[in-house]
């Protein structure tokens, strides 16, 4: 299978949007919802309004909950402001004048940001319709008002807010059909759990409706693969509150799949050359000391135990870890490089509020790798990882990614060379497997660049997985070294990289992947035998032996329903093979076979279908 790796582009989206547009537009029509709140309800304070990747958001504070009635008085209302056609002017205002402009309409969130704004940057407001007077700069060509005194009267001829723009230059340049509210939610100010709560209005723009009308055909298709629904439904894991937010029970089914993915993941890294290891999940805290954590990583991080007076952590990470393993000993250039991989698993303190299933989690299992090189091997271990990379994703179906090079960030470690350095090497390598790239500046992790490798799913939604990060930082925080050809000391290079990611994300990107609907190979129950009465059910228990000695996960349906309600009760639980035993089948020493994706196959002798579905097992192929 050949990986066709591009910039995909989601279904929802159209060729033709220019991403630059597509965000003036949204940014526009958040503030648009934002005048219709405060004409709607002018008791509103009104607080920030960002676009997003499929839309907008506004947050507001208001003593009442929205209802969804409100909406839709607010969709109506939105509908009218754009129809309307006003203009949207820039003004650069000073900052006593507006500051004294904003207290007297009683506004504290525009305050707050108005001082948040630093002293030597330029303060600009966005007005929808006419102020008067008019500032200076504003074009006249905006009005279709014979005046703009004339344009002023309208009750809707004016509303503004603080903002650095860009946005459009009209409100008739938004498709009043093209725009949809969706939700409410609650919303911290500031994202504060000490601040106030707002109400948060989450909206979707587009550019046509055509274009609207398949973001909200994907969204109903996201719904009815939403990976929290079908792992209840399937019964393949669980969020158990009772033990704390954030943490995953994986039941037998779950469980089941989970095995056969870490099964294939070490089998695939033996091949590939790297040896495996096994790390604590806690560790003195001096170790996130000397390796930076604590610098730039504590607010993701657990609080400390006393462990003998010892202050302990729970790892958020496993690098340094396999950074200890490697300084236990001192190692010839000839070792090199080194691979080492582990499933292992490691504790965030995520907020609650970003928690979401399987997706965002307090406590999950990372693929983590990491190569100590030479610095003439990095850009071929660096390629070794992208056809590894390309390996194991297509193997789980995933052939589409978005590749992004990510660069040194503001907050980073290391001299300017060995940055250029290590991006060069990130480069070449990509440049050499000849696939496309998307620059992410100042995209990096604090201690090195990075690839970044997004799959795109069934739906055309990308998803972050993969990432391979050049790393000349934590070698020189722990004074690693390995013997030189010439008998001196030199400093290893350090590759860190995850294809997964993390188990439990990618484990939920594929539920929703595949809608539930597994392959044969990971399918959790790849065989359920529907006996026809009681009298076959000591025939499909000998089968369900057979097969499973063959390592074939198969269950036996012990309902004692009827055959039709066997069989819908396996389509509902979306088992990829089902054979039906009647007396005929016990007579014959056969199985009648019928899969999800190519219906009746026939009878077949237990031989034959231990044959087939090995066969289709090996190859990952639909039985």
């Amino acid at each position: 299978m050949v990986s066709q790796v591009s910039r995909p582009q989601s279904a929802t989206h159209s060729p033709a949007s220019d991403p630059e547009q597509l965000a003036r537009l949204r940014h526009t029509c958040a503030h648009v919802l934002a005048m219709a709140v405060q004409t709607l309800f002018s008791e509103t304070k009104v607080t920030i309004g960002p676009c997003t990747d499929t839309g907008f958001y506004y947050d507001f504070d208001r003593a009442e909950p929205f209802t969804p009635d409100d909406l839709k008085h607010i969709t109506t209302e939105m509908r009218r402001i754009i129809r309307a056609n006003l203009p949207i002017i820039r003004e650069t205002v000073e900052r006593d004048d507006i500051r004294a402009e904003i207290e007297q309409l009683n506004e504290p969130y525009k305050l707050e940001i108005l001082d948040s704004i630093p002293a030597d940057e330029p303060i600009t407001r966005y007005y929808i319709g006419c102020p008067d007077p008019l500032p200076a700069t504003t074009d006249p060509s905006l009005f279709n008002a014979p005046s703009a005194k004339a344009s002023a009267s309208n009750k809707m001829a004016c509303w503004w807010d603080l903002c650095a723009g860009p946005h459009l230059n009209r409100t008739g340049e938004l498709h009043p059909k093209a725009f949809a509210l969706e939700s409410v939610a609650g919303a911290y100010w500031r994202g504060d759990e000490t601040q106030p709560q707002l109400q948060r209005i989450y909206g979707t723009a587009w550019e046509t409706p055509e274009q609207l009308k398949a973001y909200l055909t994907q969204k109903e298709e996201a719904k009815r693969r939403d990976h929290r629904k079908l792992g209840q439904t399937l019964d393949l894991f669980s969020i158990q509150e009772a033990a704390g937010g954030g943490l995953v029970f994986w039941h037998p089914k779950g469980a089941r799949m989970r095995l056969v993915i870490e099964d294939y993941w070490r089998q695939a890294h033996l091949q590939a050359g790297y040896e495996l290891l096994y790390t604590p999940h806690i560790a003195n805290r001096t170790l996130w000391q000397t390796s930076g954590h604590l610098d730039f990583y504590q607010e993701n991080m657990f609080e400390q135990m006393a462990v003998e007076a010892q202050q302990y952590q729970l790892k958020p990470m496993n690098c340094p870890f396999h950074v200890l393993t490697y300084q236990n000993q001192l190692h010839s250039y000839r070792e090199l490089p080194i691979r080492w991989a582990e499933l292992g698993t490691v504790y965030r303190y995520e907020r609650s509020g970003v928690l979401h299933g399987l997706m965002r989690v307090r406590g999950f299992t990372q693929d983590d790798a990491h190569i100590f090189c030479l610095p003439e091997q990095v850009t071929d271990e660096i390629l070794r990882v992208l056809n590894l990379t390309e390996q194991i994703l297509s193997d789980f179906g995933f052939t589409d990614y978005e590749v992004n090079l990510s660069t040194r960030p503001a907050k980073s470690v290391g001299s300017d060379d060995i940055w250029d350095l290590a991006t060069s090497a990130l480069q070449k390598a990509l440049d050499r497997k000849e696939w496309s790239y998307v620059v992410d500046e100042e995209g990096g992790a604090f201690y090195g660049p990075k690839i970044d490798i997004k799959i795109q799913d069934a739906i055309g939604r990308l998803w972050q997985c993969s990432t391979i990060q050049v790393d000349f930082n934590l070698p020189e925080r722990f004074d690693l070294n390995y013997i030189a050809a010439d008998s001196s000391r030199q400093r290893p290079i350090m590759i860190h990289r995850a294809i997964f990611g993390s188990l439990e994300r990618f484990f939920g990107i594929l539920v929703e992947n595949y809608a539930g609907d597994f392959p044969l190979w990971l399918a959790p129950v790849q065989v359920r035998l529907l006996p026809v009465s009681d009298a076959q059910r000591d025939y499909a228990n000998q089968v369900a032996q057979t097969l499973q000695q063959h390592g074939l996960r198969v269950e036996v349906d012990a309902s004692g329903d009827r055959l039709g309600k066997q069989i819908r009760t396996a389509e509902l639980e979306k088992i990829p093979v089902v054979a039906v035993i009647g007396q005929r089948e016990v007579d014959s020493q056969s199985l009648s076979i019928r899969t999800r994706q190519s219906g009746d196959l026939g009878a077949l002798t237990v031989p034959e279908v231990v044959e087939k579905l090995q066969g289709a097992i090996a190859q990952k192929t639909i039985c």
